[in-house]
């Protein structure tokens, strides 16, 4: 089969734009590349390969997953399925971070970090910033690791635990997380690319609030005064979060919101 007929024949069956990222990553090259050698034959084997990736994206397996890669803020990020997949509006959490980050070497942390997006994209934007990511997965933490080798940015630290647990005893300057904070049983778990992420980071017990109580509740204990805590959660969870935050004696406590002007992230400051 040639180049531009198996083109053709993948854009019938996949949203727009995700015929050309994948079978340029099935065949080694960029989406340019197929557009200038349309009319090269595809042996079979390669055929094959591109087939089978295409059919794994039409039963719902994420392109992330399968191309084993996701832009996040300025940086490439492995992704695997032992991680969420890094979301545009988690940038905004990164960028309200940035701001109330002291000059100078600042304490920071990312509980819950997954790929190592928030947590990397701190670090390049903050290089003065000691940023320490934690997470439960071990397999989450091998794939932060190799992302911030291959990023260079060797001043993030990992360790693995839940939430605060590896932090003991320590005090920061700015707290951040996108921790799970989906309902158990909401239907949308089991939709889209939802179905194939691991569930440990998008639910969080019959409210979806179970992990940001146990962050809001821990602030405290591990900020400076005058230290940050930020949260993203769900566009519907906004005044929750503020009331668990206030519980927890954090001031100047608010909501922003992200592009599509949706409750999204909640921060609080030490007194």
């Amino acid at each position: 089969m040639r180049i531009d007929a198996l083109l053709r024949d993948a854009r019938t069956r996949l949203p727009p734009g995700e015929a050309e990222l994948l079978l340029a990553h099935a065949l080694g090259h960029s989406p340019s590349w197929l557009f200038a050698h349309g009319d090269d034959t595809l042996d079979a084997a390669t055929l094959e390969g591109a087939l089978r990736l295409i059919d794994r994206r039409v039963a719902g397996e994420p392109v992330a997953y399968l191309l084993g890669r996701r832009g996040f803020w300025t940086l490439d990020l492995d992704v695997t399925p032992a991680t969420l997949i890094p979301r545009p509006e988690t940038e905004r959490l990164v960028e309200l971070a940035m701001k109330r980050i002291p000059a100078g070497d600042a304490h920071v942390a990312d509980l819950g970090t997954g790929t190592g997006a928030i947590a990397l994209a701190l670090a390049s934007e903050r290089p003065g910033a000691r940023v320490i990511a934690t997470d439960a997965s071990a397999e989450a933490l091998d794939v932060a690791r190799r992302n911030a080798k291959r990023l260079g940015l060797p001043r993030v630290e990992f360790r693995r635990g839940d939430w605060y647990a590896p932090l003991a005893g320590e005090r920061l300057d700015v707290i951040v997380s996108n921790p799970p904070y989906i309902a158990d049983g909401d239907p949308h778990l089991v939709q889209g690319d939802l179905r194939h992420e691991p569930a440990s980071a998008l639910a969080s017990g019959a409210d979806g609030l179970d992990a940001i109580r146990v962050i809001a509740a821990g602030a405290r204990a591990h900020l400076v005064d005058g230290g940050w805590l930020l949260v993203e959660h769900g566009y519907d969870q906004g005044e929750a979060v503020r009331r668990l935050f206030s519980d927890a004696g954090l001031v100047d406590v608010s909501t922003a919101q992200d592009l599509e002007h949706r409750d999204r992230v909640t921060l609080g400051r030490a007194p």
